[in-house]
């Protein structure tokens, strides 16, 4: 039973990594990697469960948090090109209804 379940585990594994080398996009590649952890944490719950190591369940748990940061850190770094003290995206465009472009014309301002 073990067995079968790790063979499925590596066929979806190899099924995210071509995902991830594929693409098309950043994005797509980011969901797969997430994914691959994901599927990474599940393997680690179940070598714990028939090997009889409960704490198997820990480094899981641990894995599954470094892996949600990790994937929050590259969408941000992705999205505003460093983790910190940068509020407005790299791209400033009338674009992202969040961020409307800013006017700097000296009739915007009161008097």
């Amino acid at each position: 039973m073990m067995t079968a379940a790790l063979i499925a585990m590596m066929i979806v594994m190899l099924m995210l990594i071509i995902r991830a080398c594929l693409g098309p996009t950043l994005y797509d590649r980011i969901l797969a990697i997430n994914t691959f952890g994901t599927v990474t944490v599940l393997t680690l719950a179940i070598l714990g469960f028939f090997m009889g190591r409960p704490d198997f369940l820990d480094i899981a748990l641990l894995y599954a948090l470094i892996n949600f940061i990790g994937t929050i850190a590259v969408l941000k770094i992705y999205r505003f090109g460093n983790l910190g003290g940068q509020d407005e995206p790299i791209e400033s465009s009338g674009d992202n209804p969040a961020h409307p472009p800013q006017s700097h014309h000296s009739s915007d301002k009161e008097v």
